[in-house]
């Protein structure tokens, strides 16, 4: 497998503050643990470029779009919600997060990359099409998936999010839409509290209890997702990959391991390799203690590369 991985290092201009758990240390803590393990230069790396602001407004009103624009302060930090955050730089790096999914779709499109992992942030999937909120300012993966139906004709998007939060945005924007399924797994009732029990024919929502183990969550992916899944039949996986729902991640409290999430990144190249001809763009959403972020991450680069999983370090 040919993994590509992207990044920039404008992702790194973007701060809340010291101590704000979204912090330019998370994609220094996935960096080092993959060069630690020899798998970052296993991959093939380059830089993201920023998405235009037509990519953008493909999934986000262009009103809404100027309005945060107008917010970007010229010095310090100014406050979206109590939770979401903004320096001069932020709608930078944003743009950049953006334009990463962007430059993997046509990776893996073109046959230059049997899929992508996108290590860039901020987040996106709690972006909705007319609300910055949940750390996220664009819709990362949004953007990405617009961009694979517009150029490439892609008519069967699947969405896979295993961060521990819903992703409420890609709902928001995507919902009761024939050419993209939505499957998410969550800790309920939990952040971002709206979109939990939507009954749009194209969301497969997945809540987990508080403590919700290993084998609990995979028999309920293998029971809810793969049958959407197969029925749905994506000629391209698209994965809000997100590794806050680590047990050793004090966000919240589901307790996946390591494995757990080589499985899961294994189980979507499984479809993939059945009808989208090994098409992967996976964009990192959370994961906010920094070693099991970097393992997590390991992990699932681990899966992408076709590598077996390994359990040292």
């Amino acid at each position: 497998m040919i993994t590509s991985y992207l990044t920039h290092p404008d992702c790194s201009l973007h701060h809340m503050g010291p101590e704000h758990p979204e912090s330019p240390q998370r994609l220094e803590a996935i960096r080092a643990r993959l060069s630690l393990a020899g798998l970052l230069q296993q991959t093939m790396q380059s830089d993201a470029k920023e998405a235009s602001s037509e990519a953008l407004a493909k999934v986000h009103p262009p009103r809404h779009l100027n309005a945060l624009e107008k917010c970007v302060p010229t010095e310090g930090i100014v406050a979206l919600d109590s939770e979401t955050l903004m320096n001069p730089d932020s709608l930078k790096a944003a743009r950049v997060a953006a334009g990463a999914t962007i430059k993997a779709v046509d990776q893996v499109f073109k046959g230059h990359a049997d899929n992508v992992f996108c290590a860039v942030r901020p987040p996106g999937h709690h972006a909705e099409a007319s609300e910055a909120m949940g750390f996220c300012f664009y819709n990362n993966i949004a953007v990405g998936a617009a961009h694979a139906r517009d150029v490439y004709g892609a008519k069967r998007i699947a969405i896979l999010d295993f961060d521990v939060h819903q992703c409420n945005g890609t709902i928001d924007i995507f919902k009761d839409r024939s050419d993209v399924l939505i499957c998410t797994s969550f800790q309920y009732p939990f952040y971002p509290w709206r979109y939990l029990r939507s009954e749009w024919h194209n969301v497969v929502n997945t809540p987990l209890e508080s403590g919700t183990d290993s084998a609990e969550f995979r028999r309920l992916i293998e029971h809810q997702w793969l049958p959407a899944l197969h029925a749905f039949k994506p000629d391209l996986v698209m994965i809000s990959a997100g590794f806050d729902a680590h047990r050793d991640d004090t966000m919240a409290d589901i307790c996946l391991d390591d494995e757990d999430f080589y499985w899961i990144t294994h189980l979507a190249m499984e479809i993939a390799a059945l009808y989208a001809d090994n098409r992967v763009v996976s964009v990192l959403e959370g994961g906010y203690e920094p070693k099991s972020l970097g393992r997590g991450v390991e992990a699932h680069i681990r899966a992408l590369l076709g590598l077996p999983f390994s359990e040292e370090g």
